[in-house]
C-alpha cells in the first residue's frame, strides 16, 4: 500500500515548498513466506536473522534495513552448505557479482553496488573492456515528480514479466533500469550505459542489459529487519532565516540567462527544497551562475562572435546580446544575483527539463579568483574547501572524477554529485565507496579538472537526485542551494525578477581580490571530489551524461573540437 505525505512549508518560507513524498509499507509476512518457499522444506530453519548474521561482514548493518534486502545471494546453496558443514566465503554465493564496498541501509530502504568483470566465468558472454557497476536499490519512500522527458518506452522481455509482474525496462538519463515492486517495496536495478553501438570505453545498453538480467535472475531475499515498525514518512518543514541579508539576491528557479536553454526553452520553475542541507562550499561569499554563458565561457556549441584571445577581449554568445569578457576573473562572475542553470544548453539527458536535455546540475564559484599574474585570464584552482552537505556515505571508485554522497535519513533519501576535483587527489585522500562522512566534513577543494587539469573553469558542479518509480532521477537543486546558502550566511535572500541593463563586465584585480571577497585562504592538505563522467554522445540517441565547460573541450556533435580561448 502507498501512503502519501505532503510536507507543509513553514509559514515564513514564502515560495519554497517541501517535496511530495510517497511512503511504501513493506509486507514482511509475504517476505517470510517467500523465504521459506524459496529454500524448501529442508531449510525450514531459514530466517532473516540467520541471513543477517551470515552477511553482516560484507554488508554492514544489513539487519537494520526496514525493507527486505534483495541481493544476488544464492541463499539455498548457502543454507545447504551450512547444514552439512562449514560454508564458503560470502563471495562464493554472489554469482560473480563483486561487492564494491558501498552498502547503505537506512530508514527509507537500502542501496548497494556491485562490480562485474566481463570475461569472467559467470559473464563470459559480456563483451566490454572495463568493470561494470551495477546498482541495486530498495525504496520504502519515493518522491512524486512530474513524468520525465526522454524516457524510452517499456521494452521488458515477456519471460521476465512472468517472474516479475509489472516490471518495467526503461532507459532514462543514460541509465538502463529495471523497476519492479515486490513485498510492497519498489526495487530498481540500474547500470549507466549508452543507447548506441558498443565502443572500447563506452558501455552499450544492450551489453549492460545482459548484466542487468543476470542480476535480476540472481536476486534473492538476503536479510533485513523483519520486526521493523512501519511509519509513514513526512517531509521536513522548510527553515529560512528571519533576518534579511543585506546583499544576497537571486533570480527565481528556472530563469536562465536569456536564450541559453535547449531550443530556447527556459528552466524548471521548481521551488522545492528537497533536503535541509549544509551548503557545499565551506564559506561565503559564493556565486551560483553559468560557466558557459558568462565571462570566459565557451557558449556551449551555440557559437560566439568577437574575442581576440587576449585577456579582457570582448565577445558574446550568438544566442543573445550579453557582452562578455575573455577573463574568468571578471567581477560579474563573482557577484550576485545568483542564476539557475540546471536546464542550460547542454546535450545531456535530464528528464525534468522541457526538452529532455540540460546541464544536469548547478555550477557554483567560490568567493575568490586568484590569478597568477596581471596577464592571466584564468583563476587558480584548489583555493576553497568543498564539504559534505549532509551525513551520508561516499559512492566512488578509484580514478573516477566525481563523488556521489548518498543520504538515507528519517525523511530524506537523496544523493548528491560533486564534480571537477582531481581524481588522483581523491584517491590519495581515500575518498572512496563506503566512507561515511559527517555534515560539513571537508571532502576536497574547488578545482578545474575535466578529464584533465584546466579542462574547465574553477567551480563546483553540484547535482541532486531522488528516488522515484523509475529509480534515481535528477532534480533541480537550485532552490535547495538557495535555502542552504541563506542558512550559511544567516540571512534571507531577495528574489529579483528584472534583467539588468547589459554593459561590459568589470574585471578582478591581478591577484583576484574581488571587492566582496575575503583576502586569502589558508592552506589545508585534503582532497577534492569527482565521479566517473559518462562519455558524451552525439546528437540523437547517442547523447551522454558527462558535464563539462570551458574552451578546449571536445564537442559531442559532428566531431568538432571546441575552440580554445
Amino acid at each position: 500500500m502507498c501512503w502519501a505525505a505532503w510536507g507543509i512549508a513553514a509559514a515564513n518560507a514564502n515560495d519554497f515548498t517541501a517535496p511530495h513524498l510517497v511512503s511504501l509499507r513493506p509486507d514482511w509476512d509475504a517476505a517470510k513466506t517467500a523465504l521459506s518457499a524459496e529454500n524448501g522444506a529442508a531449510n525450514d530453519t531459514a530466517s532473516f536473522d540467520l541471513l543477517n548474521g551470515a552477511l553482516a561482514e560484507r554488508f554492514p548493518k544489513i539487519a537494520t534495513s526496514p525493507v527486505p534486502v534483495l541481493l544476488p545471494f544464492d541463499t539455498a546453496a548457502y543454507l545447504r552448505d551450512r547444514a552439512s558443514g562449514p560454508t564458503k566465503p560470502t563471495e562464493s554465493y554472489l554469482g560473480g557479482f563483486s561487492p564494491s564496498g558501498f552498502f547503505l541501509p537506512g530508514p527509507t530502504g537500502y542501496d548497494v553496488t556491485f562490480t562485474v568483470r566481463p570475461g569472467s566465468p559467470e559473464f563470459g558472454d559480456v563483451s566490454y573492456g572495463e568493470p561494470i557497476v551495477v546498482e541495486v536499490s530498495g525504496f520504502a519512500m519515493t518522491y512524486d515528480l512530474p513524468p520525465p522527458k526522454g524516457t524510452e518506452a517499456n521494452t521488458t522481455p515477456r519471460d521476465l514479466e512472468k517472474d516479475f509482474p509489472g516490471i518495467r525496462r526503461i532507459i532514462l538519463e543514460s541509465h538502463l533500469r529495471y523497476s519492479f515492486e515486490r513485498y510492497g517495496i519498489r526495487y530498481v536495478i540500474a547500470i549507466q550505459c549508452f543507447d548506441a553501438a558498443p565502443r572500447a570505453r563506452r558501455l552499450a545498453c544492450r551489453v549492460a542489459d545482459k548484466v542487468a538480467v543476470k542480476m535480476l535472475r540472481a536476486l534473492r531475499l538476503a536479510g533485513g529487519n523483519s520486526t521493523a515498525v512501519f511509519k509513514p514518512f513526512e517531509a521536513r518543514l522548510i527553515v529560512r532565516p528571519e533576518k534579511q541579508s543585506p546583499d544576497f539576491t537571486y533570480y527565481p528557479p528556472g530563469k536562465l540567462i536569456p536564450h541559453t536553454g535547449i531550443k530556447d526553452n527556459d528552466g524548471v520553475v521548481d521551488y522545492t527544497v528537497f533536503a535541509q542541507i549544509r551548503y557545499p562550499i565551506a564559506r561565503a561569499p559564493s556565486f551560483a551562475n553559468s560557466q558557459s554563458f558568462m565571462n570566459w565561457g565557451d557558449c556551449d556549441q551555440t557559437g560566439r562572435t568577437g574575442r581576440s584571445g587576449s585577456k579582457d577581449g570582448t565577445y558574446r554568445c550568438r544566442v543573445n546580446s550579453k557582452p562578455l569578457l575573455f577573463n574568468e576573473g571578471a567581477k560579474e562572475n563573482y557577484d550576485y544575483p545568483w542564476r539557475d542553470n540546471f536546464c542550460e544548453h547542454r546535450f545531456y539527458f535530464v528528464g525534468q527539463c522541457a526538452a529532455g536535455y540540460g546541464h544536469q546540475g548547478q555550477d557554483i564559484r567560490a568567493g575568490i579568483c586568484p590569478l597568477k599574474n596581471d596577464g592571466a585570464d584564468r583563476c587558480e584552482p584548489y583555493g576553497e574547501h568543498v564539504v559534505a552537505v549532509h551525513e551520508g556515505m561516499i559512492l566512488r571508485q578509484r580514478k573516477q572524477e566525481a563523488i556521489f554522497l548518498v543520504v538515507n535519513g528519517e525523511s530524506e533519501r537523496i544523493r548528491f554529485r560533486y564534480m571537477h576535483m582531481n581524481p588522483d587527489r581523491l584517491d590519495a585522500d581515500g575518498i572512496l565507496s563506503g566512507q561515511r562522512v559527517a555534515s560539513g566534513e571537508i571532502v576536497g577543494k574547488i578545482g578545474n579538472y575535466n578529464r584533465k587539469e584546466n579542462g574547465t573553469t574553477v567551480h563546483l558542479h553540484f547535482e541532486g537526485m531522488v528516488p522515484t518509480n523509475d529509480g534515481w532521477v535528477r532534480i533541480n537543486p537550485y532552490s535547495t542551494l538557495v535555502n542552504a546558502y541563506e542558512r550559511l550566511i544567516g540571512g534571507r535572500g531577495r528574489e529579483v525578477q528584472d534583467e539588468p541593463v547589459v554593459a561590459p563586465a568589470a574585471t578582478a584585480s591581478a591577484d583576484g581580490a574581488i571587492a566582496v571577497v575575503p583576502a586569502k585562504i589558508e592552506q589545508v592538505e585534503k582532497s577534492e571530489p569527482d565521479h566517473k563522467r559518462g562519455k558524451r554522445h552525439a546528437r540523437g540517441s547517442k547523447r551522454g551524461t558527462a558535464e563539462a565547460h570551458g574552451p578546449g573541450r571536445r564537442h559531442a556533435t559532428k566531431g568538432k573540437r571546441g575552440r580554445r580561448g
